[in-house]
């Protein structure tokens, strides 16, 4: 596998519309992008009920989802008390968001970057004093990282400060995530530099970006080309932000998977098994609408993936 692709639709995708997909079809979703090849999945929140009770369940998406081999758990957290819930269910991995724009911190999590950085000190704790083998990976996600609808753009200078500070808080690597869709290839190079730079290259190795104005794939590209190797995208193009206006659009796992591949890139996903994985999303979400390209138009006649190729001549 020359990339990692993190599913977020199960998360990202599902706090981001009114619907509450039974637990059941939650399960499904999952089980079926992993026997797809999707090695990572970041499958709830956790947090309260009472402001996302599309991810009541997480808990119980967690524990399901632990059993299945190869698979990669991961979790969102807004605080020290959603990473013992999700280090209780057994999550591989959690992610901490802390918005560059201390307006959108505020409204997002109702905390200041000083409050959240407090937070990601506690959940280092939290995880330093478990047993080696069951402690999770930890992510400082740096959002709107590449400006923000509230506030506009974001001080280099800021950025650079965050990220130091979120290393030094003790996660154990630094996501970049362009919450607002404001990305552009030029600037996806310029931002990946100026991290990696404060913080090193091995500690940014993931973005999550949005297609808001169509430049999601393209961005892809410029993370691939300064070295980034993982990327977050949605079955279907599910999601965006609830408290970042006007931020739709998730890259499509199917388009990001099918260039990839066409690319000789391989990402270990089965496209035909996807488009399965798609149509079971769509009936457990009748009526909400599925984006992407790729499903639509159906793969090109003769076709052959990276996996394919690299298949035969190993």
């Amino acid at each position: 596998m020359d990339v990692l692709i993190s599913e977020v639709g199960p998360r990202d995708g599902l706090q981001s519309i009114s619907r509450i997909m039974p637990t059941a079809a939650k399960k499904a979703w999952v089980d079926a992008a992993a026997a797809a090849g999707v090695t990572e999945i970041e499958v709830g929140s956790f947090v309260p009920a009472k402001l996302l009770p599309q991810l009541a369940d997480t808990g119980e998406i967690v524990a399901h989802a632990v059993n299945i081999p190869g698979l990669t758990v991961a979790v969102l957290v807004p605080n020290a008390r959603g990473a013992e819930a999700a280090i209780a269910a057994g999550a591989h991995k959690i992610t901490l968001p802390l918005s560059c724009s201390e307006t959108h911190s505020l409204a997002n999590l109702r905390r200041t970057h000083g409050q959240v950085l407090e937070e990601a000190a506690s959940i280092s704790r939290l995880i330093a004093a478990l047993p080696v083998e069951r402690r999770p990976h930890f992510e400082g996600s740096l959002s709107t990282v590449f400006g923000c609808t509230l506030e506009g753009a974001i001080p280099d200078a800021q950025i650079a400060r965050l990220a130091e500070s979120l290393m030094a808080a003790g996660c154990d690597e630094v996501g970049l995530a362009d919450t607002t869709g404001y990305a552009d290839p030029r600037a996806v190079r310029h931002i990946i530099k100026l991290v990696r730079g404060a913080v090193g290259d091995a500690a940014v190795m993931g973005i999550h970006l949005h297609n808001t104005r169509g430049l999601g794939l393209a961005n892809v590209l410029a993370s691939l080309e300064a070295g980034l190797t993982t990327f977050d995208s949605s079955l279907g193009g599910l999601g965006g932000c609830p408290f970042a206006p006007g931020a739709s659009g998730n890259i499509v796992t199917e388009d990001l998977v099918y260039m990839l591949e066409a690319m000789g890139i391989s990402t270990g996903i089965d496209l035909e098994a996807l488009f399965a994985v798609r149509r079971l999303v769509g009936a457990a979400l009748e009526g909400e609408p599925l984006y992407g390209f790729t499903p639509e138009a159906g793969l090109p006649l003769g076709f052959v993936p990276a996996n394919s190729v690299q298949g035969a001549s190993a």
